[in-house]
């Protein structure tokens, strides 16, 4: 994503697209690695210094507001988030913390109708244990 791709992007949803927003939105959108706050901030920091933490997770929680991101809390210790935008589950290893995104059936997600009631949003997440954490198990 370039960079005025980002501002695009944010200057639609209606969000003014400062330097520490477009970096944090090309972020999201670059690695689908489901990063906290911290890992964001950490990769960030030295291209923007005047980045802080609480910059970092209120913009990140404003985009996941405007629908630009999916706030994630799979387990109660941890808070994720995933630029990926298209229709999808979530995996969380449960030896190692990853988390990888899972293909569902757009079926599934898309129906999403219960009676008397308006569902805007559905999440679906396994937890397991991931195929290098039993590589590991296997070698031992």
């Amino acid at each position: 994503m370039t960079e005025q791709q980002a501002i695009d992007t944010l200057k639609a949803k209606g969000i003014c697209p400062t330097r520490p927003r477009v970096a944090i939105y090309k972020y999201i959108q670059e690695h689908f690695t489901h990063p906290n706050v911290d890992e964001v901030f950490t990769h960030l920091s030295p291209e923007v210094p005047t980045l802080s933490k609480t910059t970092v997770y209120n913009t990140l929680r404003m985009y996941a507001e405007m629908g630009l991101c999916s706030m994630l809390t799979i387990n109660e210790r941890q808070l994720v988030f995933d630029g990926n935008a298209n229709s999808h589950a979530h995996f969380m290893c449960k030896v190692c913390g990853r988390v990888y995104d899972v293909p569902t059936a757009d079926k599934m997600l898309e129906e999403m109708h219960i009676p008397g009631h308006r569902a805007e949003e559905m999440h679906l997440y396994y937890r397991g244990t991931c195929q290098s954490c039993l590589l590991k198990q296997e070698r031992m």
